[in-house]
């Protein structure tokens, strides 16, 4: 049985594991100065960020991309996937790395917990940077879609059969997620195959459908009442969103939309030929993209 090893990949990153909001977290870390955090998605873990770890810390920054609760490496637990204790989990982890903030960077979940962290530990994101996530206020209208990415939040909803189908024959659904997902011509097979071995951790399958049974049935409950209520306030940080311009799970002109939501400075970057992986599909536009924004971020600051 594959064990949790499989999620420490080798690279120039080091690893090590941190305790936040009461659990344990693995984080890949590479580089000195402002920290930036980094949030993967689904069906994917830290590793997803492997292009971005790099490129952001060879021009000067301190990256730190996580296993998010219940995947890869992190610690398995049998509930905490609604995304006020995700964000607090995010929060937590930033003061376990050393730093009062962080720069916020989040993939499809984990860039709605990038959103919520907003609204709910703002002194502890000085500016976010949403990857093929709109605000949650804006979810509602992907709803009004039957696309690829509502389809698997309503299967999503039945109890052990979607857990059964993403381990089935080697975790082969996960490959066809980010075929179905993605821009044409990705995922390669090696990228496919690592993917497919992280969701072979025992548990992770369960719990990474925590996440969206959560956000789909909060939506009747009063956790998510309040949820929705504390995340109608502005979002008053600088947000950059870089969205794929052929994602099939968000189309760019829903997830734009958030921008009506955000008082601070904001930026929009939309990648040509990108689906919803753009950071992997189009890695050195979104590093460009993100390097830019930070840079501006940089001299605002020191300008004040």
């Amino acid at each position: 049985m594959l064990d949790d090893s499989v999620a420490i990949v080798d690279g120039p990153w080091r690893h090590r594991t941190v305790s936040a909001a009461g659990a344990r977290f693995h984080v890949a870390e590479l580089g000195e100065g402002p920290l930036v955090l980094f949030l993967h998605g689904f069906p994917q873990f830290w590793w997803a960020w492997r292009h971005q770890l790099t490129a952001l810390a060879g021009a000067g920054y301190r990256t730190a991309a996580v296993d998010l609760r219940g995947y890869g490496a992190s610690d398995k637990t049998p509930r905490g996937y609604d995304l006020v204790t995700l964000a607090q989990d995010a929060a937590g982890l930033v003061r376990a790395l050393g730093g009062a903030e962080a720069v916020v960077v989040g993939h499809g979940v984990g860039g709605v917990v990038g959103w919520t962290m907003t609204a709910y530990h703002p002194d502890h994101v000085r500016a976010l940077a949403a990857v093929a996530a709109p605000h949650p206020r804006r979810s509602a209208r992907i709803a009004a879609r039957m696309g690829p990415g509502l389809r698997h939040l309503l299967r999503s909803q039945v109890p052990i059969l979607p857990e059964h189908r993403l381990l089935q024959d080697g975790c082969v659904r996960v490959g066809e997620l980010l075929r179905e997902w993605s821009g044409p011509g990705w995922p390669d097979r090696p990228t496919e195959e690592r993917y497919r071995l992280a969701f072979s951790i025992p548990k992770v399958s369960h719990c990474s459908l925590e996440y969206h049974r959560w956000i789909f049935r909060s939506r009747f409950r009063p956790d998510g009442a309040r949820y929705n209520a504390r995340m109608r306030g502005p979002v008053r940080v600088p947000v950059l969103q870089v969205h794929g311009a052929e994602d099939p799970v968000c189309p760019w002109e829903t997830a734009r939309a958030s921008r009506s939501l955000v008082a601070g400075p904001y930026r929009w970057e939309r990648i040509p030929g990108a689906g919803h992986f753009p950071h992997e599909e189009r890695p050195e536009e979104v590093s460009r993209a993100l390097l830019e924004w930070l840079g501006d971020l940089e001299r605002t600051t020191v300008g004040k």
